[in-house]
């Protein structure tokens, strides 16, 4: 029997699916963070384990590895040159790297129009109009990914460090926040040099459920957050009857708080990201992988 593999790789997260050539997954896998921008090298190793992974969990033989093609759905694909290094790297048969929009996209809606917006670590929307796709956002927390858990992350240290300042008014969120880093701003600091999209969007959940407590401080900010995205939306130009999926794991807490406009255009995704990138890959790879092995 012949196999493909899906990919989804993010800031806090890896997944594989392998399937067979028509599409139907028999195993699946999870490892670290796989954003290849902000680390081409470990996202390459949490890709290959992810892989690997898979291939165990479907009791098949994981050096089946080199002979299977895949698409690869990843956070990092859509800037500079980090699509190509990968893909000269990686270990398997054919490799498609996508951006980690596309292969959501793919699975949210099919081949039909429609849009998405993945709301994770990261942020980035697509929408697909007459058969054509287009795509904003997902820069990297530090120019873009207004929305996103790591700038949700980002703006509740900046914020925790202006109440220490006495700049703005402190809120027990804020508190809690210094309390993490044992009171000390140098610590913020520190945090900060070397952590990764995924350590920011750690602190994400929180802020959304201090703002559900009135919390001022959470609120302001996941206040700041929905008026991001819903601007994001509203450049894809969507029209009443279109359909809007949101994706990630901020997708839940910002369904309810977004405007009536949008809430009326939300639908379920027909499947995730990785079913995404399955699908994609029975599609591009069935033919091939069959001749192959003919």
């Amino acid at each position: 029997m012949d196999f493909v593999l899906g990919i989804d790789g993010g800031g806090t997260s890896c997944r594989a699916a392998l399937a067979t050539t028509d599409g139907v997954v028999i195993g699946r896998a999870k490892s670290g963070a796989a954003n290849i921008r902000t680390d081409l090298t470990g996202a390459r190793t949490h890709i290959v384990d992810a892989a690997r992974l898979a291939f165990l969990d479907a009791g098949k033989d994981a050096d089946l590895i080199s002979k299977t093609p895949a698409v690869l759905g990843l956070a990092g694909a859509n800037v500079g040159t980090y699509r190509q290094q990968l893909q000269a790297i990686l270990p398997f048969r054919q490799s498609r790297v996508e951006t980690d929009a596309e292969i959501a996209l793919e699975g949210a809606i099919g081949d039909s129009d429609g849009a998405i917006a993945v709301l994770g670590t990261g942020s980035a929307y697509m929408a697909r109009k007459a058969g054509i796709s287009r795509a904003i956002g997902g820069w990297g927390f530090q120019v873009g990914d207004q929305g996103s858990g790591a700038r949700i992350g980002r703006d509740l240290l900046e914020q925790a460090l202006l109440a220490h300042d006495g700049i703005r008014e402190a809120s027990p969120l804020t508190r809690e926040m210094l309390a993490v880093f044992r009171g000390d701003p140098q610590d913020v600091v520190e945090f900060t040099t070397n952590a990764k999209p995924g350590d920011f969007g750690g602190f994400a959940p929180k802020v959304f459920e201090h703002a559900a407590k009135g919390d001022v401080v959470a609120i302001w900010i996941v206040d700041k957050a929905v008026a991001d995205v819903e601007a994001s939306l509203a450049v894809l130009g969507l029209a009443a009857g279109d359909a809007l999926c949101l994706l990630g794991g901020l997708a839940g807490l910002y369904a309810p708080r977004l405007s009536a406009r949008y809430q009326a255009l939300l639908r379920p995704p027909r499947d995730d990201a990785l079913g995404g990138a399955v699908r994609m890959a029975a599609r591009l790879f069935a033919s091939s992988t069959e001749a192959a092995n003919g």
